[in-house]
């Protein structure tokens, strides 16, 4: 929020022209902001009862490979370095192997079964391991983007056309927010020390939707909102006294106007201002216990994945609606081992604290966490600096936990060499769709008009809500 000038109550509204009594001044200034503009969502939200009050999505930016994660394919160590079969490649879609002779990558992990349910889990991932019981891996995700910007919109969007509304947005536009002091819908991003793959702030976008229902991005370093702390010599009475001054001349022009962006602009106001206090607090992880600290591995003001873990559970805490965590590390076209072992570092132990903080806090059970990337990775070899993988959008891995999900079961399947989706493919539009549902919302009822169309999340084409992988 841009600082205010120092003006106090009276001559600002000397200033504007607005002739107010006394007692009507001050009935004003006295307004409760707390109450002012709450939004709890449309009217007839949720549609059926919620399993889930809150969205973590931890998002690994770039595209971790399946086949080193979850989705173990004995016949891919058995063809290592043989020519790719053309039958599995021919007329497919690829990012960078284009017109180059393709061979079989074999796992660059070992694969074991853990947990009660015996879910094939890499080396890379050790922590996972130890919560693989609770989590429905699915193994037969698909999209229709092959290169990193478009399968992040689709990923976020629904849909590879840009401008419109982030999955937040729209969770926050139906079912509003229990936080009265923080924005409904928030993010943040980290990575382990590599250049890592850009991502655009559009991904959080509110887009056609009221601009309210725009993510905000937390720094995840330094001041984690700019503008936070007023200039020299103004005041917390001073700078409320002018926010409301100011809602009520918009208030005022939008009695004529009836513009939804003016609201925005009184929500955000007000929003800001009540920022200035609880931000602060929150971003404060050194008063978390060394226990807790140590759970995560994190360390005040490092910037680090496992920082905005547990920033992630003190946002939940405050009744924020929809967190996404962007770790921006996971493009391994080579060198695939080295690097998975720097993303696997940075955030394996980390989100195993996550769900652990959650689950002794009481939050686990009205919690959906979602785990994954844009797409996965090929069967094929690619070499940039030591074996790698390329992009591949026709089958990987994804899971989720909490609220209403079954944990501990595996949901569809790819091929023996892990390149399509054979078994219950599971559609972008179909995370959205049980995401939704978790939230007791109806994805085929819940839309928006817009250039004349009626605009959903899942888009026009089919999608369904994966009921085998609920409770």
């Amino acid at each position: 929020m841009t600082p205010f000038h120092p003006l106090t109550r009276r001559s600002f509204l000397k200033a504007t022209g607005i002739g107010l009594g006394s007692v009507a001044l001050d009935a004003l200034l006295s307004r409760d902001l707390a109450a002012a503009e709450k939004y709890r969502g449309l009217p007839g939200f949720p549609h059926h009862p919620p399993r889930a009050k809150r969205v973590i999505f931890l998002y690994m930016s770039g595209g971790p490979s399946h086949l080193e994660t979850f989705d173990y394919k004995p016949a891919l160590d058995k063809l290592d370095g043989q020519p790719m079969p053309e039958s599995f490649t021919k007329g497919q879609p690829i990012a960078q192997l284009q017109g180059q002779k393709l061979k079989v990558q074999g796992h660059l992990a070992k694969f074991k079964k853990h947990g009660k349910s015996g879910q094939w889990v890499s080396d890379f991932l050790p922590w996972h391991a130890k919560f693989v019981d609770d989590i429905a891996i699915v193994r037969s995700m698909v999209t229709d983007q092959i290169n990193h910007d478009p399968a992040h919109t689709m990923m976020n969007t629904g849909t590879a056309l840009s401008g419109r509304p982030s999955m937040g947005s729209w969770v926050t536009y139906g079912l509003g927010s229990e936080a009265d002091d923080l924005p409904g819908f928030v993010v943040m991003t980290s990575f382990a020390g590599r250049n890592p793959q850009p991502i655009s702030q559009r991904m959080w976008d509110t887009g056609f939707l009221p601009s309210r229902f725009q993510g905000v991005e937390f720094n995840s370093a330094g001041d984690p909102v700019y503008y936070l702390r007023n200039p020299a010599g103004v005041s917390a009475a001073q700078q409320r006294d002018l926010v409301a001054a100011v809602g009520d001349l918009d208030r005022r022009r939008n009695a004529a106007a009836r513009n939804p962006e003016v609201e925005t602009r009184i929500a955000q106001y007000e929003m800001a201002f009540k920022m200035q206090a609880s931000v602060p607090e929150l971003m404060d992880i050194s008063k978390e216990s060394k226990e807790t600290l140590d759970l995560y591995g994190a360390k005040p003001g490092d910037g680090s994945f496992a920082s905005n873990c547990l920033m992630a559970r003190r946002l939940a805490e405050r009744g924020v609606r929809f967190i996404q965590l962007y770790h921006r590390d996971w493009d391994h076209h080579g060198d695939l081992v080295k690097y998975m072992h720097m993303c696997c570092g940075a955030t394996d132990r980390a989100t195993w604290a996550l769900l652990t903080d959650l689950k002794r806090r009481g939050l686990f059970d009205d919690t959906l966490v979602i785990w994954g990337g844009e797409f996965g990775r090929t069967p094929m070899f690619q070499g940039k600096g030591g074996p790698g993988r390329d992009h591949h959008i026709k089958g990987f891995a994804m899971w989720l936990a909490g609220a209403g999900v079954r944990g501990g079961v595996g949901h569809g399947a790819t091929d023996e060499l892990g390149y399509n989706a054979t078994e219950n493919p599971v559609h972008v539009r179909d995370l959205h769709a049980t995401m939704l549902h978790l939230l007791g919302i109806d994805h085929a009822r819940f839309s928006v008009k817009y250039q004349g169309l009626d605009v959903r999340l899942t888009g026009v084409e089919p999608a369904r809500v994966v009921k085998e992988i609920l409770a």
